[in-house]
């Protein structure tokens, strides 16, 4: 039985799986994911945060941020391991395994 026989037997797909499914067959699930991580970050570290970040990108699952204060750039090293924890919970999936601040 092929993944899309069952839209055929009268049971619909959820357009978020449809989507999900499309993702996975052109490869590019991990590219959308971070995307979304980097489109997110100020919902996920908050205002404050993100009006200091200059700088995130993903680079070998590694979440690279740049901060332009020295006293936060300081603290968020000191909380990398926490914000590992926001992603994925806002993100439901562990898009990076290690965060640098820089």
């Amino acid at each position: 039985m092929r993944k899309n026989d069952k839209s055929r037997k009268g049971q619909p797909e959820t357009l978020g799986n449809a989507i999900q499914d499309m993702l996975k067959s052109f490869r590019i699930e991990d590219k959308f994911n971070e995307a979304s991580l980097i489109n997110s970050w100020e919902k996920i570290m908050g205002a404050p945060i993100a009006k200091r970040t200059t700088k995130v990108y993903i680079h070998d699952k590694k979440l690279f941020v740049h901060i332009s204060s020295a006293p936060l750039k300081h603290e968020l090293s000191m909380s990398r391991d926490k914000i590992l924890v926001l992603i994925a919970r806002e993100l439901g999936s562990s898009i990076v395994n290690e965060v640098v601040i820089k």
